[in-house]
């Protein structure tokens, strides 16, 4: 019996840990991809991709990592849109995974970000399914939300760097401004 694919964007250590497990109970053969350019400044995204390497390492999961620290293509994608920003980066991310999974032969895409409390679940669901539909990929999507804290039982006892904002440069002062 053939067991079906798929590739999860992965965001963070934290919110991939419940998520992968999450895909392979449902039968899933899961592989993770990292493509991040949001992430600012270089060293945070470079200690949450370190982090989740390590993670997945651990996991044994396979990980496929978009080279490279490019937050240029991000600002272009939110350019003249910072107020909705969060739906353009989801698309931006997203198309990225759709397009690793059909070069890659996967049947299936779906995200980390699914976890997270603080995201906008309509606009990622929306943005999947219109890139799956498109692409002719199904888009898994499940409410993971409520298992947000059991991924972080997952990570505490590994050391893993945690981040305290989404990633983007405009989150990052939202969340220490209010300080």
């Amino acid at each position: 019996m053939m067991v079906d694919s798929v590739l999860v964007h992965v965001c963070c250590a934290h919110c991939a840990a419940y998520t992968i497990r999450f895909w392979q109970k449902q039968g899933y053969r899961v592989e993770a991809f990292w493509y991040n350019p949001n992430i600012h400044p270089e060293e945070e995204h470079r200690l949450r991709l370190e982090a989740t390497a390590k993670l997945l390492d651990e996991e044994q999961v396979p990980f496929v990592i978009d080279p490279g620290y490019q937050p240029s293509v991000y600002f272009d994608a939110v350019r003249g849109r910072e107020k909705d920003r969060c739906k353009s980066c989801f698309r931006l991310r997203l198309e990225k995974t759709v397009n690793m999974a059909l070069e890659r032969g996967f049947d299936a895409f779906s995200s980390s970000l699914l976890i997270s409390p603080h995201q906008e679940h309509e606009n990622i669901l929306l943005t999947g399914n219109m890139l799956a539909g498109a692409r002719g990929i199904r888009f898994l999507y499940s409410d993971l939300r409520r298992r947000y804290s059991d991924s972080r039982v997952i990570t505490k006892h590994r050391s893993l760097y945690r981040q305290e904002y989404c990633g983007c440069q405009f989150s990052k002062q939202e969340r220490f401004s209010s300080r």
